[in-house]
């Protein structure tokens, strides 16, 4: 069993970082900045062509991680750019070089990025792709064709605890849990407030565990920019407003607290470092500071399991 699974299944603390592929064939700079933290956490996040931008393939980068670097990779898959013969032959293809933990996700529209004339093909919707990864897993194809054998991906898909219709993003979550995602990964959190509403809106409803989003402001500018520009991330004011005379350590502090608060609701985090490995390495000691790195004989108690509905 690959160690992402093995930990989320055993109910370990699990940690995640994120990375953006190189916008050319060259990984070395790449890996070099995973190398920075890739023994301290438990998978590594690819993008799949962020904010629609053209970059090198989430599958590839992935087999480099782990081949070069040791440390088990999550591969982000879109609905964007392939119909669902496409879908399935990336996903058999990753399988075939031992990917085996896959993201889900619709993908940014290509209006948006360097391609803007390009056509999106969303030929299904997420549900359907985790779908269709759960089929290749049980050894056949979307459409009932046997393969000579199935896959074995842990299938991630995201959520996010701070959107406006709660019901809705919430109920969408239990479909792609039904469809088969076993693991969630959140959009960056920042306001406690909203973090106990989303409490209140799963209790008994997801049982998946869940890694919410960390991703410690770095100035006042970039945290109103979250608020203006990025949808569905949400800082608060009073959180704007300490940002504005503090840098990177206010962030951190605000992190610091944010993760004490909620920390007996969590059962892992996804860290934002947009790129930087030193921001990977300052969460990872907030969290040694919150106690809340374990050892492999150290798994998190049942009634902290990430969600209040396993409570």
């Amino acid at each position: 069993m690959a160690r992402l699974s093995y930990r989320l299944k055993r109910r370990y603390f699990v940690v995640t970082a994120e990375i953006d592929p190189p916008k050319g064939p060259d990984v070395q700079k790449t890996l070099e900045k995973i190398r920075k933290f890739a023994d301290k956490v438990d998978a590594v996040n690819v993008a799949d062509c962020p904010m629609a931008n053209v970059r090198m393939s989430p599958i590839t980068l992935a087999h480099l991680i782990q081949r070069d670097v040791g440390v088990e990779a999550i591969f982000h898959l879109t609905c964007r750019d392939r119909n669902v013969i496409g879908l399935q032959a990336e996903l058999l293809g990753a399988a075939g070089l031992g990917v085996r933990n896959i993201l889900a996700l619709r993908g940014d529209d290509p209006s948006r990025g360097d391609h803007p004339d390009a056509k999106g093909v969303f030929e299904v919707d997420v549900i359907r792709l985790i779908e269709l990864a759960s089929s290749l897993n049980a050894g056949r194809t979307v459409t009932g064709g046997e393969l000579e054998q199935g896959t074995d991906f842990a299938i991630g898909c995201v959520t996010n605890p701070g959107a406006e219709d709660l019901e809705r993003e919430v109920s969408r979550l239990e479909e792609k849990i039904a469809a088969g995602a076993s693991f969630v990964q959140t959009q960056p959190v920042y306001d406690p407030a909203l973090f106990d509403r989303w409490l209140r809106k799963i209790d008994g409803r997801i049982h998946a565990p869940i890694l919410y989003g960390v991703m410690p402001l770095r100035s006042y500018e970039f945290a109103a920019h979250l608020n203006r520009n990025v949808p569905g991330i949400v800082v608060p004011d009073w959180a704007v407003e300490r940002m504005r005379n503090g840098g990177r350590e206010e962030g951190l502090r605000l992190t610091y607290e944010l993760l004490s608060r909620i920390k007996p609701h969590l059962r892992g985090i996804h860290i934002f470092p947009m790129n930087a490995p030193s921001r990977v390495l300052d969460v990872l000691r907030v969290l040694d500071e919150l106690e809340l790195l374990e050892t492999e004989e150290e798994p998190v108690a049942a009634d902290t399991a990430g969600t209040s509905g396993a409570r």
